[in-house]
């Protein structure tokens, strides 16, 4: 396998130069000492809390073949050292140069809610294709896409960028440094509306990914997207295909005969003239969709849509992201959807807990972030459905207490100004047969009642 950058590839690109000469080429890129392996580059990026030039010692001592520094006041004399003029100017410079060589295709990924869901499906899809590669983990902002850039091989025959946003005119900029041939907006929903102040907003903002293709490239959306004018708008200014994916009659990708139960889903998809049969090992009608999307996304690409839809059977949730397992040695499903949240999404995990099988279905629920002045209405307006679809429903965090009032007393679990509050409330009124749901914003810090659920020993019966 070649070099991921030579040091004169890394000089070139960031117009920056090694303090002396030496010997090695880079192999992978690094941002945190704690996951850097031997071989790596570590750009030492200074944010508001943190200062990479901290660690240039830490790196150096782990194995690093470069370090990317703007400081050099501490630096010891090591040839390894590069200087740049800025660092993070310096990643978004390699971010630039790996595309710039690239002679794969790209596909960029937005959307509020099943960014990374639907591009670890597409990872899977295209892998059954040729070589992928793909962003890891959520790194879809202003750090996140130049680093998925800068650490895309060479000679991938793919790559999958997700671009996400909370503040309007943060899409186009990254955008315009991946240039997709292919562009996927997954859903427009409420998601950061406290930031963005209306779901027109949103939907140009999203709509905004467009415009970075090549004519003659193709846009996925979602038939019933709302601001579709404007999704259409954007296609036609950047003179590109639009496809829309969903259930509806006469739209380019469809899903149709969904068979949905604990295990998963089976179901046909029309796309490009073919009938495809899918099987999804995870339950959803919000997963279908992200399936269908990245179908659509291989079929834009002229990937072989069978060889991916049969890679989608290995397909299963991430940690936080809706994977099920089980908890008190055996006796409760445990549903974990702790790492984000938006409105969109907690309704679709609440139908999926209306799914599994269970004596007792259990929702807990903490508050949903970035909805500001739209936060009390946007919680309350999930009580009907948490009530529809739960036994009993706990819930922590000052917005979420407008959903707990809403529910009907029987539906009533308990509520607490935080999870680490509430997590000590649950262990006592769960039962052998239960599954329950973890469900709220990162910043809610929902991972804390995951971490209390999978801690407890065996509960009682009911």
């Amino acid at each position: 396998m070649m070099a991921l950058w030579t040091r004169a590839d890394l000089e070139a690109a960031t117009n920056g130069q090694f303090l002396a000469a030496g010997d090695g080429d880079v192999s992978g890129i690094s941002i945190d000492t704690r996951t850097l392996r031997p071989g790596d580059l570590f750009i030492a990026l200074k944010g508001d809390s943190s200062d990479g030039h901290a660690h240039i010692a830490t790196a150096l001592e782990r194995g690093a073949a470069a370090v990317m520094v703007h400081d050099t006041t501490q630096c010891p004399t090591d040839p390894r050292i590069l200087r740049v003029a800025d660092t993070m100017a310096g990643l978004q410079a390699l971010g630039l140069a790996a595309r710039a060589r690239f002679g794969g295709k790209v596909v960029a990924i937005t959307g509020s809610v099943g960014k990374t869901t639907t591009k670890e499906m597409l990872r899977l899809c295209l892998a059954a294709c040729g070589p992928t590669h793909a962003a890891e983990a959520s790194y879809n902002n202003h750090w996140g896409v130049p680093l998925t850039l800068a650490r895309m091989p060479r000679e991938a025959a793919f790559c999958i960028s997700e671009i996400g946003m909370n503040h309007p005119g943060e899409i186009l900029p990254l955008a315009q440094m991946v240039r997709p041939d292919v562009a996927v907006i997954t859903t427009i929903g409420s998601a950061h509306l406290g930031h963005m102040g209306s779901l027109d907003a949103t939907a140009q903002e999203k709509a905004s990914l467009i415009l970075a293709l090549p004519a003659g490239g193709t846009a996925i959306a979602p038939d019933d997207a709302h601001g579709l004018p404007m999704i259409v708008d954007a296609a036609r200014k950047a003179h590109a295909t639009l496809w829309l994916a969903g259930a509806q009659a006469g739209s380019t990708a469809r899903y149709d005969n969904v068979e949905s139960g604990p295990e998963g889903s089976v179901f046909v998809v029309e796309l490009a003239g073919q009938s495809i049969a899918v099987r999804l090992g995870a339950p959803g009608l919000h997963l279908v969709r992200n399936a269908l999307a990245a179908l659509a996304a291989c079929a834009a690409l002229g990937a072989d849509t069978h060889a991916a839809a049969m890679a989608l059977r290995a397909f299963r949730p991430g940690k936080g992201r809706g994977a099920v397992s089980t908890v008190a040695q055996g006796q409760i499903i445990l549903l974990d959807e702790s790492y984000n949240a938006s409105s969109a999404s907690v309704r679709a995990a609440l139908d999926v807990l209306s799914h599994l099988p269970a004596s007792r279905r259990i929702a807990i629920l903490g508050d949903m972030r970035e909805l500001g002045a739209f936060a009390d209405a946007e919680h309350h307006a999930l009580a009907a459905p948490a009530a529809a679809s739960a036994d009993l429903v706990f819930c922590c965090g000052p917005h979420m207490k407008s959903l707990f009032e809403a529910l009907p007393p029987a539906r009533q679990g308990a509520w607490a100004e935080t999870a680490a509050d509430l997590a000590p409330m649950l262990a006592p009124r769960l039962t052998t047969g239960d599954a329950v749901l973890v469900k709220g914003s990162l910043g809610s810090r929902m991972r804390d009642i995951v971490q209390a659920l999978e801690a407890l020993p065996a509960v009682g019966a009911a």
